[in-house]
């Protein structure tokens, strides 16, 4: 892709940032630095057919002063975030032995950090990263330095990819099974990993695919990285099922001589997420409740809308409940913070940067402020302006509020002229046509795009492009004119989605880089394949159809009957009744529905009684999803 130089509008603008932020404030680099034992050399992690799922080289870039195309403060954030090596968070030595336990962290392997726990005779490794080759390789490090300890247990943190995707790079399913390997996780963990990566999976792979600018070159003028770690590596995928759930706070566990203390925070980051806090090692582990940069309410890629006031308690509670006892805090992410007061000077602001964001808009809303005003004018205090760690590197101020107003008032602000807008097929020609046609927006847009009004130059060009995708000059400009935006973003994912933007505008379609793991497909309880067929079902097509079909799971020995009415496939757990039922279909496993339902009727491990016709009936109006929708053209 080609790059245009930063305008003068953007430059003038970083001047200005360089003199507004704190920069002489460069704790972070010492913190981000301590207790480096070893890096990886070359920093590349390839998959057995030699593909480089990981590759932490190519941002050797970062160092220096930030250019021009790059916001100085992201640039700041990306130069701490693209170390990597083994590092100690902490270590004690052994009373009785003298020898030597301790926390160590392996960062700058994946968008997210996998941690180790030195116990009795093993280690507990924390949050085993997206992918098995990674995770693998993070261990290897461990390994040559600090021993070849075996792992006794792991711990999933929360219900996202980046924090249990990496599994079997550190254990495997038969050492769980033999009781060799515990693995735990806060309740409810296995339904929402799976739910979130399946259920809207397509839509919000290809979303995240311009979130974490997967296929935007690494470099000054490309992807930096993404605020939270530089981006997801792309290696196998797995998940194995905890095997102890964490239900209460308070609860504590034993495991290979390793007292754990746990705290519950369900709804925060994640729909099931915990803290929890090691008193051998006065050491806290917040999960990702609490790292360097304001995370999101809503991510660009899609999920639920985050709960701020809840997320902003269980900070509180943390610090009640373990800042007194502690002497480093550390996350899934980023680096540590070491010592009583900063600990909880760093605790406390980011629970205020929570409330805050929570606070404010709904006191604001109340005054009949809709979300994108809001948004527009929203200002944080000095105190949260100034902490680095506060920085919206990954989510930012401006979406975050508009998150908290879509939580409590949903899409509509109120305004009856916005209640049933035209879609953007259909509004764009009518505001080109309004303009005087095509070529007189592309002239206005080009004046924006010239006077540095570049959010102007965008919403013109988003018109035109929805008019018409190939005139070559609203695309040009178009391209241009996100990726000014990209170079003024001190958001990373702002960045990553403008530039992937500019990339599509220029190169076209790229698709979506990742797909979900059939591992992650395979824990699927049946009530969620049955999920997953309804909200596959093509209603229109559907309506006329009146199909009753029993399933019976040979291996659980239950039967659901699916019925198929006016569009709506209604599942139900009940007792087979061939009577009843138009089709009996036994299925040697559950993983066996999902192939059926893609139409693979011919390989093993399944059984049709009665009339096979219905079967076809069902799967003939399941739609598959597209992993490659437009996202900036129609």
């Amino acid at each position: 892709m080609e790059h245009k130089p930063p305008t003068s509008t953007i430059e003038a603008a970083h001047r200005e940032h360089l003199t507004s932020l704190p920069f002489d404030d460069t704790r972070d680099f010492a913190d981000a630095d301590r207790g480096f034992i070893a890096a990886k050399t070359p920093c590349v992690i390839t998959a057995a057919d030699g593909r480089a799922v990981w590759d932490n080289d190519v941002y050797d870039f970062l160092h220096g002063d930030a250019p021009t195309s790059v916001h100085p403060s992201l640039w700041r954030q990306s130069q701490m975030v693209a170390k990597q090596g083994l590092y100690e968070v902490v270590a004690r030595a052994s009373e009785a032995t003298g020898d030597v336990r301790g926390i160590y962290q392996v960062r700058g392997f994946d968008l997210s950090n996998i941690t180790f726990v030195e116990g009795d005779s093993g280690i507990i490794v924390i949050d085993p990263l997206v992918s098995t080759e990674v995770a693998a390789a993070a261990l290897a490090l461990y390994r040559e330095h600090r021993g070849e300890r075996p792992v006794s247990a792991v711990i999933y943190t929360h219900s996202h990819v980046d924090h249990f995707g990496g599994v079997l790079g550190v254990t495997t399913q038969a050492e769980v099974d033999a009781g060799t390997v515990a693995v735990l996780a806060p309740e409810g963990f296995t339904a929402h990993a799976v739910q979130e990566n399946v259920y809207a999976g397509t839509a919000m792979a290809r979303r995240a695919g311009y979130m974490y600018g997967a296929v935007l070159e690494r470099g000054p003028q490309g992807q930096v990285g993404c605020g939270l770690g530089q981006t997801p590596s792309q290696g196998e995928v797995a998940i194995i099922v905890p095997t102890i759930d964490i239900r209460e706070t308070g609860e504590t566990h034993t495991i290979d001589g390793v007292e754990i203390e746990f705290q519950m925070a369900p709804g925060t980051e994640a729909p099931a997420e915990m803290h929890f806090y090691f008193p051998k090692f006065r050491a806290l582990c917040m999960a990702e409740n609490a790292t360097h940069n304001l995370h999101n309410l809503l991510t660009l890629r899609g999920a639920l809308v985050r709960d701020p006031h809840g997320w902003a308690g269980y900070l509180t509670e943390a610090i009640d409940t373990f800042a007194d006892r502690a002497d480093v805090v550390f996350a899934s992410h980023h680096w540590p913070t070491w010592g009583k007061d900063r600990i909880v000077e760093f605790l406390s602001l980011q629970r205020d940067l929570y409330a805050y964001l929570h606070d404010q808009t709904l006191r604001q809303l109340n005054q009949g402020y809709t979300g994108i005003e809001i948004a527009e004018t929203f200002s944080m205090p000095p105190a949260l302006e100034n902490a680095w760690h506060a920085r919206g590197y990954y989510g930012s101020v401006s979406h975050n509020v508009k998150a908290v107003y879509q939580r409590y008032m949903g899409w509509f602000d109120g305004n009856p002229g916005r209640l049933w807008p035209h879609p953007p097929e259909a509004i764009g020609p009518r505001y080109v046509a309004a303009m005087g046609g095509l070529d007189r927006v592309v002239e206005i847009a080009q004046q924006a795009f010239d006077d540095g009004d570049f959010r102007w130059a965008a919403t013109l060009l988003d018109h035109a492009i929805f008019t018409d995708e190939n005139h070559a000059g609203a695309r040009q400009l178009y391209a241009d004119t996100l990726e000014q935006l990209a170079y003024g973003a001190e958001t990373a994912t702002w960045r990553n989605f403008f530039l992937a933007g500019a990339t599509e505008l220029r190169d076209g379609n790229f698709g979506t880089p990742t797909a979900t793991s059939t591992t992650m497909a395979a824990q699927l309880s049946p009530e969620q394949m049955f999920d997953v067929l309804a909200i596959s079902v093509n209603g229109p097509r559907a309506w006329d159809l009146d199909l009753a079909i029993d399933v019976t799971f040979v291996d659980t020995a239950t039967n659901y009957r699916l019925t198929l009415r006016n569009g709506v496939l209604v599942y139900r757990k009940v007792d087979a009744d061939e009577q009843t039922a138009q089709a009996t279909l036994r299925l040697a496993t559950k993983v066996r529905l999902l192939s059926l339902a893609a139409g693979d009727t011919k390989s093993p491990g399944v059984e049709i009684l009665g009339d096979a016709a219905v079967l076809a009936q069902l799967v003939d109006v399941l739609d598959k999803p597209d992993p490659s929708f437009d996202i900036v053209t129609p």
